[in-house]
């Protein structure tokens, strides 16, 4: 596995192994590598005939300093875990490297997509600061797969109005949340969680099971699946930043089940804050 660490080098060593009949597939992270990532690895492996890794954790897409400042950051461990795993090319640059001296150019949609949900709990500048940056990571690469786990739905289909809207030649390829044996989705912020509050967390993904279920048996009016969905999260006294049926689409609000949604779920546990998802589709 070769370590980048300059757009330049980046793009020479993806050059040198391109061919004509080949694809490259990138896995944008910011790094604390779990399981998770190392799915979206294991499927552009499987699909892909280069792989190309980014760790960065974007700034831009950060609204309060101090959770900038506490994200985990584990290069040694993640470029181990990366070459374990198969991938080609781990792109792990500095910040100039990525916004140099005079940087000015922005990458922003509009409109209840990005304005909503994480786009109104953590600023409109949030989702600006996640397309910029990867609108960058896609042309530095120049690759031909783009692969994004499903647990950040609204991040994921932020990405995908993104790729349609400029007319980007890169595929998003959504993946399957992992998740722990008791549920909870993988997340880089997990290891902050405190033990109390590991065991609290749980509520999330069994709000979203049993909302998932009462689907299944027949229940279609969304008032009623959040009530289903809250319900392990007030008995864990969590009081989530926002529990909502939307169109997987448009994420605006849906009444009635008559087509596939998602059910979306953010909650703070102490100092950390999860995020979940589950897609509702009605039999």
């Amino acid at each position: 596995m070769i370590v980048a660490r300059t757009v330049a080098d980046l793009r020479a060593r993806v050059a040198a192994r391109r061919r004509p009949d080949t694809t490259v597939g990138v896995v944008p992270t910011m790094g604390a590598l779990h399981d998770g990532h190392l799915e979206l690895v294991r499927r552009a492996r499987a699909d892909c005939d280069v792989v190309v890794l980014t760790v960065f954790v974007n700034p831009a897409q950060f609204d309060d300093a101090a959770d900038l400042a506490a994200y985990p950051r584990t290069e040694e461990r993640d470029l181990e875990l990366a070459r374990r795993a198969g991938v080609d090319v781990a792109f792990v640059p500095p910040v100039a490297e990525v916004y140099p001296a005079g940087f000015t150019a922005t990458v922003a949609l509009r409109g209840p997509l990005v304005e909503t949900f994480e786009g109104a709990t953590r600023g409109s500048g949030h989702f600006t600061g996640v397309t910029t940056v990867v609108a960058k990571l896609f042309g530095m690469v120049g690759a031909d797969r783009a692969y994004f786990g499903r647990k950040d739905a609204q991040q994921l289909r932020v990405i995908q109005a993104m790729v349609a809207d400029l007319d980007l030649d890169v595929e998003v390829v959504p993946v399957t949340t992992v998740r722990e044996a008791d549920g909870l989705a993988l997340s880089s912020r997990n290891v902050r969680l405190t033990a109390d509050d590991r065991t609290r967390s749980v509520a999330l993904s069994r709000g979203l099971s049993a909302a998932a279920a009462a689907l299944a048996d027949g229940e279609r009016d969304a008032a009623a699946l959040l009530r289903i969905a809250g319900a392990p999260l007030d008995a864990a006294g969590i009081r989530p930043d926002y529990l909502a049926v939307v169109d997987e689409r448009t994420f605006l609000p849906v009444d009635r089940l008559e087509r596939p949604a998602l059910l979306l779920v953010a909650a703070p546990l102490g100092a950390v804050r999860l995020i979940d998802n589950v897609l509702l589709s009605a039999p």
